[in-house]
């Protein structure tokens, strides 16, 4: 029998994250787009029965094992489908505004201190030309690292462990925000959920 991916719940109301991000952006983001990936994802799944056992992060951590007909397919809706459902978990309109003690440390041992570490963090989602994603993972040398990635490509595709992601897809932020990214970046910095990022950290470690 067909095992089909589905839309997690978003866990709050959709206006619950304004003015950061507004109710309209969240009710589209969340019904429309990360819907549609959900979708595209079980329909470029339709013709492969053993893939549909698989969990969404053995899928999209091993690529290489999709059949070629399948793979672009599975790459951007599969990405696309968990950066989503992580999302939905990194931003929150409560939790704690700093990091675990754990974590801000090893950020500050990382990047100098927690401001440097936002900084360093918001150019990489602001310096991504057109689609993708700003990250904070923990490498396979288990290093706190910051980068970016195009489109739905996510840090696990290339054996790193995400532990913040911001979405800089356009979709994300232009009724409010049109072409001002700079602006939703920093607005960002207010919903972030770090008890969740300090939770997988800790996992991670």
């Amino acid at each position: 029998m067909a095992k089909l991916h589905l839309l997690p719940e978003l866990g709050f109301n959709f206006n619950a994250l304004e003015p950061s991000i507004d109710a309209k952006t969240m009710e589209i983001h969340h019904g429309k787009h990360h819907a549609a990936y959900v979708t595209n994802l079980n329909n470029a799944l339709a013709n492969f029965p053993d893939l549909q056992q698989k969990e969404l992060l053995e899928l999209i951590s091993h690529l290489d094992t999709v059949p070629e007909a399948a793979r672009t397919a599975v790459r951007n809706n599969g990405g696309g489908h968990y950066n989503h459902s992580l999302f939905w978990k990194w931003i929150t309109p409560g939790g704690s505004k700093k990091p675990s003690s754990s974590l801000d440390k090893d950020l500050s041992a990382t990047f100098g201190n927690f401001d440097a570490f936002v900084e360093k963090f918001s150019q990489a989602g602001l310096t991504r030309f057109g689609s993708g994603w700003a990250w904070l993972a923990v490498d396979k040398a288990k290093k706190l690292t910051v980068y970016s990635t195009p489109n739905q490509d996510s840090p696990v595709m290339e054996g790193l462990s995400p532990l913040l992601g911001l979405d800089v897809w356009e979709h994300a932020y232009y009724l409010n925000y049109q072409n001002r990214r700079a602006d939703y970046i920093k607005a960002f910095w207010s919903i972030v959920n770090w008890d969740y990022v300090g939770e997988l950290y800790k996992a991670v470690k």
